[in-house]
């Protein structure tokens, strides 16, 4: 734990105000950013911050330390997020089918993937770069775009995302392999460069 963390959780176990707004100071905007990436509404995010923080009140006597602070938060955060998502009422899912490769009879892509260009240096062009990604990564599927945000954008194991999405771990690999062919797909079109 940081010393900040190390004297911060005695002064919100006893139930000190001044606590607890360092603590939103401190955390509430990293917990904006994986609220944001899950629901992709500013009210949403706002709220699932909201809930997390009552949340993460409640049971803070339980907090044991095996992690910082901030990363047990992050967990709660996620946590509210997702509580949200499944809240909300199901829509139409988009197939992804037509995103994954297809195989010939021996294994062999039947449309081997695009080299992509190596990641440029200017600044502003990597921006770009990052815009886009997100940007596809949102045209994603919802239960694929999840589990993807979950596993490399938040640094999730393939495990965590299991029980965060209530998989089997073998389905949850199988899901974050098929977000990332997915993505891929939607990529290459502005990143690759043909093989042949």
């Amino acid at each position: 734990m940081s010393p900040v963390e190390t004297t911060l959780l005695p002064r919100l176990l006893a139930g000190e105000e001044t606590a607890f707004r360092e603590l939103i100071e401190t955390y509430a905007g990293r917990m904006m950013v994986v609220a944001r990436r899950i629901l992709r509404s500013e009210q949403d995010a706002e709220d699932a911050v909201q809930d997390a923080f009552l949340s993460a009140l409640r049971s803070l006597e339980s907090f044991e330390g095996k992690s910082s602070l901030g990363t047990w938060l992050h967990r709660v955060a996620t946590n509210a997020a997702l509580m949200k998502l499944r809240a909300r009422p199901r829509g139409r899912e988009v197939e992804l089918g037509d995103l994954l490769p297809e195989y010939k009879s021996g294994g062999h892509h039947v449309d081997p993937p695009k080299h992509w260009e190596d990641l440029p240096e200017d600044p502003l062009c990597r921006q770009e770069l990052t815009d886009l990604v997100r940007v596809k990564i949102d045209e994603l599927p919802e239960n694929y775009r999840i589990a993807l945000i979950l596993r490399d954008i938040e640094g999730l194991s393939t495990a965590e995302v299991s029980i965060q999405l209530e998989l089997t771990v073998g389905a949850a690999k199988v899901r974050i392999h098929r977000a990332r062919q997915a993505l891929r797909a939607l990529l290459d079109p502005h990143l690759g460069k043909s093989n042949r």
